[in-house]
């Protein structure tokens, strides 16, 4: 019996399994990056409009993270800055910087200080660009972490040095459970939440910390260790934990 179908077609049904496949990688992949919302990327980095440089203000100045954050202590939201938290400083530093025309307008000032009048003297809000934000879905409270022993820099990076701030972490499910499956890792003395070059290492040669078996801690791991048994420290792997 004659053959009705040439010798190429032998290969055509793996030919367009494979060319599907990538087809819907690819659709996958697009889906994936432009339908996520820039604010979960790692690394989107939008412009502020204050070019507001972290590392000057906490490095060089040694402001602390609550000054301009101070709901992170007491609430689930980290808040930015109100125009007259940063208007405190600034209206002795810098005021007439064009940098801060948009905190001036905020507060009804000219560079000269003087208040304006009419439309250009009501104020208007910082429009502060939301670098980071979790899926409505996700419940995250910062003070609950804050309060025992995690920093601002297990989350969102070395942010002391980013002179402009920008999505260091995934937060992705994954991220958060290797967190909770070890908080060890990430726990530190309250005092040094907000301490973002702390070094584990370096805190416990200036001081003497010692476990239940009288030896004394000089790694992380085991300063952690001893940190999540002090405190009773079981953080919860359930789904309910985050999505309520």
């Amino acid at each position: 019996m004659a053959n009705f179908f040439p010798r190429w077609t032998n290969l055509l049904p793996l030919k367009i399994a494979v060319c599907l496949g990538a087809l819907g990688t690819v659709v996958v992949a697009g889906f994936a990056y432009y339908a996520t919302p820039k604010a979960q990327r790692v690394g989107y980095q939008p412009s502020q409009p204050i070019p507001y440089d972290h590392e000057l203000h906490v490095n060089q100045l040694g402001l602390d993270c609550r000054y301009c954050h101070s709901f992170v202590e007491h609430s689930g939201h980290a808040n930015v800055p109100t125009a007259n938290v940063c208007w405190n400083c600034h209206q002795h530093v810098a005021k007439g910087s064009p940098k801060l025309a948009a905190l001036r307008s905020a507060i009804g000032v000219d560079e000269d200080h003087k208040e304006l009048t009419g439309e250009a003297g009501e104020g208007h809000l910082i429009e502060w660009v939301r670098v980071h934000r979790s899926p409505d879905y996700v419940y995250f409270d910062h003070s609950a972490h804050v309060n025992r022993g995690v920093s601002c820099v297990s989350c969102h990076g070395n942010v002391n040095h980013m002179r402009v701030v920008y999505h260091a972490e995934s937060h992705s499910m994954g991220f958060c459970l290797d967190c909770h499956r070890a908080p060890e890792n990430h726990l530190r003395p309250l005092e040094k939440v907000y301490d973002l070059d702390y070094v584990a290492e370096d805190y416990l040669k200036e001081n003497e910390i010692f476990d239940k078996d009288n030896k004394r801690i000089t790694t992380q791991l085991d300063f952690g260790r001893h940190l999540k048994e002090h405190w009773n420290i079981k953080p919860k792997e359930s789904c309910t934990t985050c999505h309520r």
